[in-house]
C-alpha cells in the first residue's frame, strides 16, 4: 500500500473516532510520516459544548475532559496503527489549540536505531535549537539535549530531553501530573508565541503544540507552518 493511500486511511479512521467519542469530529485530518513520527493534524475540531465553555473562560474545563478521553483512546489508536498499517508505535503525545480550534497527535514509532533519523540538517537549525533553549529556561531549565526534524515543509518536531526542575519531579510524584501538565502547557505555549521563531522560520506559524512524558523527562514540540501559494492543500494527507 502506497504512503498517501496509508496517510488516508489513518486520516479517516482518526476523524471517525473522534467523531463517534466527542460528538464531532475534526473538519480535516493532515497526516504526516517521517520514522520515527507520525503526526495527526486535526483542524475545526471544537464541539457546541466546548464553545460554549471556552465562550465563559473556562479552557482548563475543556482540555480535562479532553484528556480523560485521549487516555482511554490512545491505546486504541495504538493498536489500530499497529494491526491495520504495521506501524509500531511505541509512545502517543498530544495537544490542543483551542482557540485555534485545532489539535495534533503525535505518534513516536518503536524502531530500531530511531536516534538515528533525528540527525537532520536544515536552515537556521541551530537558531531554532538557540531559541528553544531560551525559552526553556525561561519556563523550566535548559534541556539536556535538542533534536529536530521536519516531517515536511509544514511541520517540525522539537524533541527536547532533560528539562524537569526537583519540584516539577516532586509535584509528579506527589500525584499532580495532571495540572502540572495543564499550567505548563499556557506557560510553555505562551514563552513560544512571543519567541523570534516567525523571523527564524522566515514563515507564518499556524500552531504550535507541546505534550511531554514525565516519567521519562522527554518533551516534544510541534510548529505548524502556513503552507505557501505553491504548496496549495495536500488533499491526499487530509
Amino acid at each position: 500500500m502506497d504512503k498517501v493511500t496509508v496517510q488516508a486511511e489513518i486520516a479517516s479512521y482518526v476523524g471517525k473516532l473522534l467523531r463517534d467519542n466527542f460528538g464531532k469530529g475534526p473538519s480535516s485530518v493532515y497526516v504526516s510520516i517521517k520514522k520515527p513520527y507520525i503526526t495527526m493534524h486535526l483542524r475545526e475540531f471544537l464541539s457546541p459544548m466546548e464553545r460554549v465553555l471556552i465562550s465563559q473562560q473556562k479552557d482548563l474545563k475543556v482540555e480535562e475532559i479532553r484528556d480523560l478521553l485521549m487516555n482511554e483512546l490512545l491505546p486504541e489508536i495504538k493498536a489500530t496503527l499497529n494491526a491495520t498499517h504495521h506501524i509500531n508505535v511505541s509512545e502517543l503525545y498530544y495537544d490542543w489549540s483551542l482557540h485555534n480550534r485545532s489539535g495534533i497527535i503525535i505518534g513516536v514509532m518503536d524502531e530500531n536505531n530511531t536516534s538515528d533519523e533525528l540527525v537532520e540538517e536544515y536552515p537556521n537549525q541551530e537558531a531554532i535549537h538557540r531559541e528553544i533553549d531560551q525559552v526553556s529556561k525561561q519556563a523550566e531549565r535548559m534541556p539536556d539535549s535538542v533534536d529536530s526534524c521536519f516531517l515536511n515543509e509544514r511541520t517540525l518536531v522539537v524533541k527536547r530531553t532533560g528539562i524537569l526542575v526537583r519540584i516539577e519531579k516532586e509535584l509528579i510524584r506527589s500525584g499532580f501530573e495532571e495540572p502540572l501538565k495543564l499550567t505548563k502547557r499556557h506557560l510553555e505555549k505562551s514563552l513560544l508565541e512571543t519567541g523570534d521563531f516567525n523571523d527564524i522560520f522566515n514563515a507564518e506559524i499556524m500552531d504550535i503544540f507541546v505534550d511531554w512524558d514525565f516519567q521519562e523527562d522527554i518533551s516534544y514540540i510541534i510548529f505548524i507552518l502556513k503552507p505557501t501559494k505553491s504548496q496549495g492543500s495536500n488533499a491526499s494527507d487530509n
